[in-house]
């Protein structure tokens, strides 16, 4: 494993264009955990972890996030919604990540969004919620090429990240 030795000084300069998660009823706590060791290496403020998704205190989390559990705050928030609409009072811009009909390809939204952002990413089978997706500023895409419309959820959250964490 090689270590950048810029990544302190990186990471305290990404932190400044905060970034938080949101992980509604997430079913899989392997993806969960994937998303923790993305999190962490994308420089995500904070994970939020809403209804029955698992929390880092699963016995699980640790085997997929590497310690990613322990180094990226976290909070759990019962309703999904509700924290929506908490975040949007302090100004944060609400992204979903969903394909629909009035979803905008991601390579698209880079003149739309604005920081602080929360991203939201939808459960395995039923994507992000109609509620959600109603409080949400955007709805972003990731372009498909295949027979399938979506990636698993942590692949997708991943790809997303690294697209507005890297590349806005």
């Amino acid at each position: 494993m090689m270590k950048n030795k810029k990544s302190a000084a990186t990471r305290e300069s990404l932190l400044k264009k905060e970034m938080v998660v949101i992980l509604p009823n997430i079913r899989s706590v392997y993806n969960v955990g994937s998303m923790f060791r993305t999190g962490d290496c994308a420089a995500i403020n904070k994970i939020y972890i809403t209804g029955w998704t698992a929390t880092p205190e699963h016995p699980k989390m640790a085997k997929v996030a590497l310690g990613a559990n322990q180094s990226v705050p976290w909070e759990y928030c019962k309703s999904a919604w509700r924290l929506v609409d908490k975040l949007k009072k302090q100004g944060y811009f609400v992204v979903s990540l969903e394909y629909n009909k009035d979803s905008i390809d991601i390579r698209s939204s880079a003149k739309r969004l604005k920081y602080p952002l929360a991203l939201i990413v939808g459960n395995e089978v039923t994507g992000v919620s109609q509620s959600l997706l109603q409080r949400s500023d955007l709805i972003c895409h990731l372009p498909m090429h295949g027979i399938k419309e979506s990636l698993n959820v942590a692949s997708a959250a991943a790809i997303a990240l690294y697209y507005l964490r890297f590349f806005v």
